[in-house]
């Protein structure tokens, strides 16, 4: 993990701020299922020129194997570029860069 900005106490208390309002994995729960998180990932990469402090939907609550296959996929190189494979409950895919959630898709659209 890189030292900046996650060394600073500003990323503490967002990343704190976001565990409290969303406790449990982000990926995980719409697919049905409680886990716990206690990681907080930048939805847009700081690299692929994300902010390092944004807005709380900005960031992503998720447990250890979600952030881990998020980071694989995506944010190294040779990744595939698919977040989390599946769709959720609400029957959209469970990646929010999927072109069908990334578009503004919503089910009620013909």
């Amino acid at each position: 993990m890189a030292d900046w900005p996650y060394s600073t106490a500003a990323w503490q208390r967002l990343r704190k701020a976001k565990l409290s309002a969303s406790p449990m994995c982000e990926p995980c729960s719409k697919l049905g299922r409680v886990v716990p998180a206690h990681h907080v990932d930048h939805i847009v990469a700081i690299a692929a020129g994300g902010d390092a402090f944004p807005s709380l939907d900005g960031l992503m609550s998720m447990c250890q194997p979600c952030h881990s296959i998020k980071t694989a996929a995506v944010d190294r190189k040779g990744g595939s570029g698919i977040r989390f494979k599946g769709v959720g409950l609400d029957g959209l895919p469970v990646d929010p860069g999927h072109p069908f959630v990334a578009e503004g898709y919503t089910p009620s659209d013909p």
